[in-house]
């Protein structure tokens, strides 16, 4: 027989003899918010009272363990008991606690474990301290605890980095004490009759000695100062653990002082915002409509594109059927597809036991007849219209009704493509990033006459593949390239009037971005770029001041890494700047009579991001982005913006729009044409609002 007491909404207590099993169900993920750590606070205060217990052990309802904090008291004053206090609490219990972790237990979770006396696992477990992505450290005794358990290395591995642990490695580093399978209930009953019986050994973390590790501390902080300068948590993070050897109370009141002060950085409200814009992207005018069913997909184009598109609907489970005309562009298509997958296994993003059974999920074929049953066609060929208007025509023919049609054009109009069709309400863009089977972003492009549904298939398919789905109307470039294009601009008139690319690009590393815009276009294939410079050539206006460095470029028939040299020349994985470059400019220079001038590093971030913020104004002003977040998620995940600004957008805020709107006008004195204030932006300057305003409700 067993009784049970019901604390709090998500907390009660089973008795079970000399044993109390403290049960969290607190749906969906069991996270700390307030009532949960009043209950256990509650719960534990009275267990130990009534000194009944042998035995006191936490688990949780559900398909977790405590996932982290949550996410509803993010930017909110904290709420007594802090978590800080409840671990310190629980760990200090006259009765020994133990923990049975299952699912995801992550952040604040893992750490109310590690306060407990001993942890066991239930197989297909994964836990973390992931705090410094979102700009600040453990701050309830993980970078003190997790030494003690671990050692000085592995915590500082596991609390730099953020990153998820299985089971099985956290049971060999010390983490668990145990690791086993069944239901959390019965594991939590079973052990702590271990521990009853003996056969199961408590500690307290505060009665562990920490081995010091001074060279593994010195070795990592000079290893984090040369990779990650700009970030200011994961040097906090290296700070605390190496306090780790100190009496467990100086080192919590030290880890307390480091996490404040990582809460007050700009950085942290950036992350925060990153966070928070995963989420947001997906609310949308289609949400609430039904997708039609994605089981089957078609991919047309076995470059490294469509290639890319394929690997990543086979390792959504999808079913994919590939489509080039020629069978030699056919085979070379799989063999990059086999090839992708082969790396997905090295990874771990794909076991290797299912690597045979995903494989066959692909159909090659040089007919186009054999996609009438796909729910899906992506088309991924070369960015001509013609062609385009031709290959939609036929899936018009071919496709059954229900199919949906989508283009991967980074620049088309989606509107001209679906009039080759007789379902127009069928079709819409699908601009995949590349590597398209690597990068998270997925601009899903609405034409005037996309069905809701259609755009819901889109968010479906973006959904199976882990894709982060931004809803983009349809201009030239739509969200990301349209803006990219603009600011690319002024990378080419610093390039013109004194930078050199290396120091462009050393600039803007320097700010964060995790490449310059000439590596980018390198890895890019400057091609691309010059095709659409020489089809936008006959509407280019007079007054546009264009620079002709690129397409010299291109002309040597140099365009990057697929030609070993670009702005830069490749030999394996190292690259030097490629000198040819920088006579090609000198040329362009003299030729338009241009006398080259000194830019800071500062200068050329200034104008560089001055440039993408205006733009961005204006595709909000448009109606092409919903919402200043969905600009922000744009950059962050397929443009390599850096995380930890949060966005342009939300950089923009921090500078105010008074401040850029002084800028554009600096700038104008010299070209008045490119440089044009956005009306959004000349009365957010006027009445003092910030684009985080225009995103409230989101």
């Amino acid at each position: 027989m067993s009784d049970i007491e019901q604390i709090n909404a998500p907390i009660s207590i089973e008795t079970v003899g000399d044993i109390a099993l403290v049960c969290i169900d607190s749906p969906p993920v069991n996270a700390t918010g307030i009532a949960v750590r009043e209950g256990l606070q509650t719960a534990m205060r009275q267990l130990n009272k009534a000194g009944r217990a042998q035995v006191i052990v936490i688990y949780c309802a559900g398909r977790t363990f405590i996932a982290g904090a949550d996410i509803r008291e993010f930017g909110k004053p904290p709420l007594e008991p802090h978590l800080p206090d409840l671990c310190n609490e629980i760990e200090a219990s006259a009765i020994p606690v133990i923990s049975v972790l299952h699912g995801t237990t992550l952040g604040g979770g893992l750490e109310v474990a590690m306060a407990t006396h001993a942890r066991i696992g239930i197989k297909g477990l994964k836990v973390g301290l992931p705090e410094v992505l979102l700009g600040i450290l453990p701050g309830a005794g993980g970078t003190q605890r997790a030494p003690r358990l671990v050692g000085v290395p592995a915590a500082l591995g596991m609390i730099t980095t953020g990153r998820h642990i299985p089971a099985a490695e956290a049971l060999e580093m010390g983490l668990l004490d145990g690791l086993v399978e069944g239901a959390p209930r019965d594991v939590a009953l079973a052990a702590a009759q271990d521990v009853v019986d003996g056969k199961l050994a408590t500690r307290r973390t505060d009665q562990i000695t920490v081995v010091p590790d001074q060279g593994a501390i010195d070795a990592l902080a000079e290893k984090l100062r040369v990779s990650q300068p700009n970030l200011f948590s994961v040097h906090k993070c290296v700070e605390a653990v190496a306090a780790a050897t100190r009496p467990l109370t100086e080192g919590l009141a030290i880890e307390r002082d480091l996490f404040w002060q990582c809460m007050q950085t700009p950085q942290r409200d950036g992350l925060i915002h990153a966070f928070f814009a995963e989420r947001a992207v997906a609310n949308v005018p289609e949400k609430k409509v039904t997708p039609r069913d994605v089981n089957a997909i078609g991919v047309i184009g076995g470059g490294t594109m469509g290639s890319g598109i394929a690997t990543s609907a086979l390792l959504a489970g999808l079913s994919v059927t590939l489509i080039e005309l020629k069978q030699e562009a056919l085979d070379r298509g799989v063999a990059t597809i086999t090839k992708n997958l082969e790396g997905a296994v090295k990874r771990g993003k794909l076991a290797e036991a299912k690597f045979a059974a995903t494989l066959e999920n692909l159909t090659p074929s040089t007919d186009m007849k054999s996609l009438a049953e796909a729910d899906l066609v992506v088309e991924a060929v070369f960015e001509d219209m013609a062609v385009k208007k031709q290959i939609f025509a036929a899936l018009d023919a071919i496709c059954k009704p229900s199919a949906v049609l989508a283009s991967n054009t980074s620049y088309l109009d989606i509107n001209e493509i679906a009039a080759a069709t007789k379902r127009p309400e069928s079709v819409l863009g699908l601009h995949f990033f590349s590597p398209a089977h690597v990068m998270r972003l997925l601009e899903v492009v609405v034409a005037d006459k996309t069905a809701p549904e259609t755009t819901a298939t889109g968010f479906l398919l973006a959904k199976k593949m882990r894709k982060i789905a931004v809803r983009a109307g349809v201009c030239d470039g739509f969200i990301g390239n349209r803006i990219m294009t603009h600011y690319g601009l002024t990378a080419a008139y610093l390039m013109m009037d004194g930078a050199s690319p290396q120091q462009i690009d050393s600039a803007l590393e320097g700010f964060g971005f995790a490449m310059g815009p000439y590596r980018v276009g390198d890895l890019a294939g400057l091609d691309i770029g010059w095709a659409s410079r020489k089809r936008k050539a006959p509407d280019r206006p007079p007054e546009e001041r264009y620079i002709e460095i690129n397409d010299r470029i291109c002309e040597q028939g140099w365009f990057g890494r697929k030609t070993g040299k670009g702005f830069y020349i490749y030999e394996g994985k190292s690259s030097v700047p490629n000198p040819e470059v920088a006579t090609i400019i000198e040329d362009e220079r003299t030729r338009a009579g241009v006398i080259a001038r000194d830019f800071t590093d500062a200068e050329i971030v200034d104008r560089y991001m001055t440039a993408m913020i205006a733009e961005s104004a204006r595709v909000l002003e448009d109606g092409i982005a919903l919402r200043p977040v969905d600009i922000d998620a744009v950059f962050l995940f397929g443009y390599g913006f850096p995380r930890f600004r949060g966005g342009p957008l939300q950089y923009a805020d921090t500078l105010g729009a008074a401040e850029i709107v002084k800028r554009i006008k600096t700038y104008a004195e010299e070209d008045p044409h490119y440089w044009r204030v956005p009306a959004l932006l000349e009365t957010m300057a006027e009445n003092g609002t910030t684009f985080a305003d225009l995103n409230k409700g989101v």
